[in-house]
């Protein structure tokens, strides 16, 4: 009997460290929670609380995700990272920060926003938020197997992964409010366009650009409805960018003069109009208002007209390279020359703004559409 009542207390020792262990792991976390932050340059109101960034989508917003694999989608040398922390190419396909990141710190969360499969991913990073992002990444199934990155469906694995992470440093309670009050950031469409239906003509056998766009559209509306199961209620959708006016668009399909191509634009607006609509009908079938459409055709399309209104020289090359055709494996140390001053271009490389042109943008838009959520 003794032996027993010996055998069942060093039980109960057992649990009663272990859970001590899980307690004090769970607090150290949440201690950390409500620490990591920077200065925030947008105000939220005091009864409300945005704990982290999490992002989905494409080489906009990526910021490592493809550094191990083997595709044409990956930046993870110089000169790209050039301006980021130390100089370093983290995979961001820029010449700096990324808009997760600017986000980030505008919202004074933290300084920048990792890769979900950085190897030196921290614990402590998942409190605050990550990017699933990829670059190569489209709506179309199709898209992202042609870039070979990240598909969207296993973007939220990930992300599946990630819940349970953090239910595990926090607790299920503190993991909802995380979940439910942070900012969802989705970023993707481009690809599908220029990468996809404009660059393969047996597609173009099987969908017109208006049938292809509707299905864009729709997987993107699936999309937000997921992240909206999850018990997402800040979800940003991003539409496309004035894709037509890109450097190395403006070449290969602008003629002599390398004008803003006005079908491509045309795709990029029409999916829009669709997108919008489709996130319009979502938020009325949800009641809840909490799924926004986000304009960034307009505001990057601003910037590229009227360069010199925002402190731009050039908008219409790249500052890699020639500027003409540059981007990924193109833009690279040995056979590209950087621009000196990168805060004179809107682009730096033929596909991607420079942090400049991401920091005009992001600050527009946090200003315009974040108040809807308090």
């Amino acid at each position: 009997m003794e032996r027993r009542r010996s055998g069942h207390h060093r039980i109960n020792s057992y649990f009663c460290r272990t859970s001590s262990t899980i307690l004090f792991r769970r607090t150290f976390f949440l201690v950390l929670l409500f620490t990591t932050t920077t200065n925030a340059l947008v105000k939220i109101p005091k009864n409300k609380t945005v704990p982290a960034v999490i992002v989905f989508g494409d080489s906009i917003v990526d910021a490592g995700n493809n550094d191990d694999m083997i595709t044409e989608a990956r930046c993870d040398y110089a000169p790209y990272g050039i301006d980021f922390d130390g100089g370093v190419a983290t995979g961001r396909f820029s010449n700096g920060k990324v808009p997760g990141d600017i986000v980030a710190e505008e919202l004074g969360i933290k300084p920048n926003i990792p890769a979900y499969r950085d190897p030196n991913l921290k614990p402590e990073d998942l409190l605050t938020g990550v990017t699933f992002a990829s670059g190569g990444a489209g709506y179309v199934p199709l898209t992202t197997k042609i870039a070979g990155g990240i598909p969207l469906p296993q973007q939220l694995k990930y992300f599946e992964e990630y819940i349970k992470k953090l239910k595990g440093m926090v607790g299920e309670e503190r993991t909802k409010f995380i979940i439910k009050n942070s900012l969802f950031v989705v970023i993707c469409g481009s690809n599908d366009i220029v990468n996809n239906f404009f660059a393969l003509p047996p597609v173009q056998l099987h969908y017109t650009v208006a049938s292809f766009t509707a299905l864009m559209a729709d997987n993107a509306r699936s999309f937000a409805q997921t992240l909206y199961g999850y018990g997402a209620r800040r979800i940003l959708v991003f539409g496309a960018p004035p894709i037509g006016c890109v450097p190395s668009q403006r070449t290969v399909a602008g003629g002599p003069t390398r004008d803003c191509v006005a079908r491509f634009n045309d795709a990029s607006k029409l999916f829009n109009t669709k997108l919008s609509a489709n996130i319009d009908v979502l938020s009325r079938t949800l009641r809840d208002p909490t799924i926004i459409y986000i304009d960034i055709y307009s505001p990057l399309l601003d910037l590229i007209l009227n360069p010199h209104q925002y402190g731009f020289k050039v908008a219409n090359k790249g500052c890699c390279g020639t500027g003409l055709i540059e981007v990924t494996a193109l833009c690279n140390n040995y056979t590209a020359s950087v621009c000196p001053i990168r805060s004179d271009y809107v682009f730096w490389d033929s596909f991607h703004p420079t942090e400049k042109a991401y920091r005009i943008i992001v600050a527009k838009l946090l200003d315009r559409y974040l108040n809807r959520f308090f």
